[in-house]
């Protein structure tokens, strides 16, 4: 079984987002945080949030990107709980049995996107059109050995049959140095 957590490549994510979550933080997608906001009006960080943030559970600040991970049976409760209890404490739910009816769907859409192996990082992008919020997700998988530690380590990879663009960013900063 495997889940999300939120995972920081570099800081930016503390200077898109307010606030930003932790690194390692479990993780929803987090788009019911915009329930009864018109996308169209939000503006600055909390536009950001919400076209491409993934929901932290401890800190309910948002993260860019999150890592999938393997979890026990045992973790994947404790993100109900966690998860329902923020519910409540700010969200407002009735109760703590009904917060935790939709924190198990919000636990599940979110195992849902963990088709990749362990490790892949996964990004989202939110549009609204005609009063619906559609998400779009996407994968990352490191081009080399390495775990994550670069945010231009990574190839964009969102249907497997489209060619790749390989760019070379220290290469282009070498160049632009020379001349």
């Amino acid at each position: 079984m495997k889940l999300l957590r939120t995972v920081a490549l570099d800081p930016s994510d503390t200077f898109v987002f307010d606030p930003a979550a932790e690194p390692g933080e479990w993780a929803v997608s987090g788009a019911f945080r915009f329930w009864g906001d018109d996308p169209d009006t939000l503006q600055g960080k909390a536009r950001s949030a919400f076209r491409s943030g993934f929901l932290g559970l401890k800190s309910w600040g948002w993260s860019t990107l999150v890592e999938i991970v393997e979890v026990t049976d045992s973790d994947r409760a404790g993100v109900i709980e966690l998860l329902a209890q923020q519910l409540v404490d700010r969200l407002g739910a009735p109760d703590l049995a009904t917060a935790r009816q939709a924190a198990e769907e919000e636990v599940s859409f979110a195992e849902s996107l963990c088709n990749e192996a362990t490790g892949a990082l996964i990004a989202v992008h939110r549009t609204a059109k005609d009063g619906e919020v559609r998400e779009n997700f996407r994968a990352l998988r490191s081009r080399g050995t390495s775990r994550h530690q670069r945010a231009f380590a990574f190839l964009e990879v969102e249907d497997d049959d489209q060619p790749v663009d390989d760019v070379d960013l220290a290469s282009i900063m070498v160049e632009r140095e020379r001349k």
